[in-house]
C-alpha cells in the first residue's frame, strides 16, 4: 500500500529514488512521482501507471540534485492520474509532500484553507496537508519542522510523510502516525522509505519510527521528537536480510519463486524451535508467558485476509491441542463492534507484514482493555512485532509476491509450534509431541515431493484458463484451506472463486453445479475422508467437474473425479501445509496462462495500511 522514499546526501538522488520504488512496487501502486530539490528549484515528475513510465520520462530531462522525495500511490482519494499522483505541491510551489494514509478530517481542513484563499488541483486529502503545513510554515518564519508539527496536531487520520522545501535546503522532514516509515542511516547521506526494502543496498542501518513521532534528516544528523516536542531517543536496528531475498533468483516471477522456496522457508521457521526428546517446542518470543496464556478464559486469533484464514487453522489447532475455547476474528470488523474483551483473555494478532492498519487497530483496542496481546509476524520490527507483549516471528523471509503463499505456511507452522508448546503443558503426551516434531522435521522433504508434481498441476490449469467460476470445498481443518485456495484464485485470475465447507454444499452452492463449474476439494483420508466422498459424488451426478487433493495412495477417488493432485501423508495437524501448496501452484498457472500480472494484481496491495 502506497511506498514513500527519501534521499539526502551528495550522491544525485534520482537513480537512488527510482532503485527504491522499484524495491516498493511489490506493495501494489497505480502511479509514481519523484520531486527532486536543485539550488532551490523543485524538479517535479510524476506518471500514472508504472515506475518504468515515470523512469522513462526521467531519461527524457535532466534531472539532478542531492535531496528528494519520492512515491508510489494507491489511489484512495481521486482517481488514478497524474494529478493526483504524489508528490503534492502547496499552493504558491513552496513545499513539496509524499503521504501514505488517510486524513479523515480533510474536508474540514480544505473549507478552512479555501477560505485563506489557497487553491487545489486535485482530488487528494494529500493536496489539503500540505497545504495546511504551508499555512503554518508562514506563520513560524519558514520552519518546515514546526510547521508541520503544528499542522499535525490539527489532523485526524493515519500519515507516513515526507515534505521539504525550497528555503529549507538539504533537509526532509517526515512524521508518523499509523502508517510505516523508516529512517536509513548512512555515512554522509540519509535515507527515508516505508519499508526496509528500500534501503537494503544503501545501508543496514535503520530506525522505526513510532505512531506519534516527528523529525528531520540532513546528510550528517537526524532527530526524533514527539508532536508534543519532546526529544526521543531511539535505538539503531540492523536489517539482517540479503539483496538476494528481494530478487527473483531466474524464476519468472516472484510468486513461483515463493512458492517453490517453501521447504526453505518453512525449515527457517523451525529452526532452533523444537526439542525432540522432550516432545515439545521452544519460543523464545514466548518465554515467561506460558503460563498466563494457559490460564486464560478464552484465546482470540484477529487478522485479515490469508492471515485470517491461517487463524482458521489455529484456531483447530489451538483447541485441540489445549482444551482452551478459541474464537477468530475478522481485524477490520473487530474494534467496530465493541467487543467483550477481558484481562483473562489472550489475543493473537497474525500479520505477515506487522504494518496491516486493521490489524493494528484491534490490537490497540485489545491491549486498552488489558487483554495479553501476542503477535504473529514475519517482518522483524514491523509496527505490530513493536506493540505486542510477546510473540514470535515466522522467518519465512520476505515475500514480494502480493498473494501470499509463503507466509501463509510458515504462518501455520508458528501455530502448530504455539499449540504444542502449550499443548504439552496441558493434556499432550510426550508421544504426541515426539511425533509432530518428527513429522515437522520431515516437511521439507513431503513439500518438495509435492513441488516435483508442478508440469502436472500445470496441465490441469490449462484445461480451466477460461472458467468463470470456482467452487473450493474442504471439511474440518481444511475449510480454511479451501478459502485460501479460492482466495488465491481470485487475487490473481479475476475468476470468480468460493469457498465452503463441504457439508454446506447442499444448503445453497449446489444449485451452481453443472458442466461449467470446477469445483476443488480438499480429500485426504481423515475422519471424514467418506463424508468427503458422498460431497464429490453429490457434485459428479451432477455433471460437475472435479478436480481433488487426495492422499498417493487414493485409488477410489481418482476413478471418481476428473483430475487429481497427489499429496504424501503426515500428522494430520500439518496437513493444511500441504494441501494448500497444490492450490498456490492451480492459481499461479491459471493466472499466467491468462496473461496476469501475478506479482502485482490489479487494485490489490500486499501491506494494507489504510483502512
Amino acid at each position: 500500500m502506497c511506498g514513500i522514499v527519501g534521499y539526502v546526501g551528495e550522491q544525485n538522488s534520482a537513480p537512488i529514488l527510482i532503485e527504491g520504488l522499484k524495491r516498493l512496487e511489490y506493495r501494489g501502486y497505480d502511479s509514481a512521482g519523484i520531486g527532486i530539490l536543485d539550488d532551490g528549484r523543485i524538479q517535479l515528475i510524476k506518471e500514472k501507471g508504472k515506475v518504468s513510465v515515470l523512469e522513462s520520462e526521467m531519461k527524457k530531462r535532466q534531472v539532478i540534485g542531492t535531496t528528494g522525495i519520492g512515491h508510489t500511490r494507491w489511489a484512495t482519494h481521486g482517481i488514478p492520474n497524474q494529478v493526483n499522483a504524489h508528490p503534492h505541491f502547496s499552493s504558491d510551489d513552496e513545499l513539496m509532500l509524499v503521504h501514505n494514509g488517510i486524513i479523515e478530517n480533510y474536508k474540514e481542513l480544505k473549507e478552512f484553507l479555501i477560505q485563506k484563499e489557497y487553491i487545489f488541483k486535485s482530488d487528494t486529502d494529500t493536496e489539503v496537508l500540505v497545504n495546511l503545513i504551508h499555512f503554518f510554515y508562514v506563520n513560524n518564519n519558514n520552519n518546515l519542522y514546526e510547521a508541520t508539527r503544528q499542522a499535525l496536531l490539527k489532523v485526524n487520520g493515519t500519515y507516513g510523510i515526507a515534505v521539504l522545501s525550497r528555503n529549507n535546503k538539504e533537509r526532509i522532514v517526515i512524521a508518523k502516525n499509523g502508517s510505516p516509515l523508516v529512517i536509513g542511516i548512512g555515512k554522509g547521506e540519509n535515507f527515508i522509505a516505508s519499508d526496509v526494502n528500500a534501503l537494503i543496498t544503501h545501508t543496514k542501518n535503520v530506525i522505526y519510527l513510532e505512531d506519534g513521532e516527528i523529525g528531520e534528516i540532513t546528510k550528517d544528523s537526524y532527530f526524533i521528537k514527539s508532536l508534543n516536542n519532546d526529544s526521543i531517543s531511539k535505538e539503531i536496528n540492523k536489517i539482517e536480510m540479503d539483496l538476494e531475498e528481494i530478487t527473483k533468483g531466474g524464476y519468472p516471477h516472484f510468486m513461483f519463486k515463493e512458492i517453490m522456496d517453501q521447504p526453505i522457508s518453512l525449515n527457517d521457521t523451525l529452526r532452533g524451535r523444537t526439542i525432540l526428546e522432550e516432545g515439545i517446542s521452544k519460543l523464545g518470543g514466548l518465554h515467561g508467558f506460558e503460563e498466563r496464556i494457559l490460564q486464560s478464559k478464552r484465546i482470540i486469533i484477529s487478522a485479515c485476509g490469508t492471515s485470517w484464514h491461517a487463524a482458521l487453522v489455529g484456531e483447530y489447532l489451538l483447541e485441540k491441542c489445549t482444551g482452551i475455547p478459541v474464537e477468530v476474528e475478522y481485524a477490520s470488523e473487530f474494534r467496530y463492534r465493541n467487543p467483550i474483551i477481558e484481562p483473562s483473555d489472550t489475543i493473537i494478532f497474525i500479520s505477515q507484514s506487522g504494518e496491516t492498519a486493521d490489524t493494528l487497530a484491534a490490537l490497540k483496542e485489545a491491549k486498552r482493555k488489558g487483554a495479553l496481546v501476542l503477535g504473529i509476524v514475519n517482518v522483524v520490527g514491523s509496527s505490530i512485532a513493536r506493540a505486542s507483549d510477546a510473540g514470535v516471528y515466522i522467518h519465512a523471509g520476505p515475500e514480494i509476491g502480493v498473494a501470499s503463499t509463503k507466509a501463509f505456511t510458515s504462518q501455520i507452522t508458528v501455530l502448530i509450534l504455539v499449540a504444542l508448546l502449550l499443548g504439552r503443558r496441558k493434556h499432550l503426551s510426550i508421544v504426541d509431541g515426539k511425533e509432530i516434531i518428527q513429522s515437522l522435521n520431515n516437511l521439507g522433504d513431503l513439500v518438495n515431493e509435492i513441488l516435483s508434481q508442478n508440469s502436472e498441476i500445470e496441465r490441469i490449469a490449462e484445461k480451466f484458463v477460461n472458467a468463470k467460476n470456482f467452487l473450493y470445498l474442504g471439511r474440518g481443518i481444511h475449510f480454511p484451506v479451501a478459502l485460501e485456495g479460492a482466495l488465491k484464485l481470485k487475487e490473481i485470475s479475476y475468476i470468480h472463486a468460493e469457498g465452503y465447507p463441504a457439508a454446506e454444499m447442499k444448503h445453497g452452492p449446489i444449485a451452481l453445479i453443472d458442466e461449467n463449474m470446477p469445483t476443488v476439494f480438499i480429500a485426504p483420508k481423515d475422519a471424514i475422508y467418506e463424508k468427503v466422498i458422498s460431497n464429490i459424488e453429490e457434485v459428479k451426478a451432477r455433471n460437475g467437474k472435479v478436480i481433488a487433493i487426495i492422499d498417493k495412495d487414493d485409488k477410489y477417488v481418482e476413478n471418481l473425479v476428473d483430475h487429481v493432485i497427489r499429496i504424501p501423508r503426515t500428522n494430520e495437524l500439518l496437513m493444511p501445509i500441504l494441501t494448500v501448496i497444490p492450490l498456490q501452484l492451480l492459481s499461479y498457472h491459471i493466472a499466467v496462462k491468462k496473461g496476469l500480472n501475478v506479482d502485482q494484481p490489479r487494485n490489490l496491495a500486499k501491506s494494507v495500511t489504510v483502512e
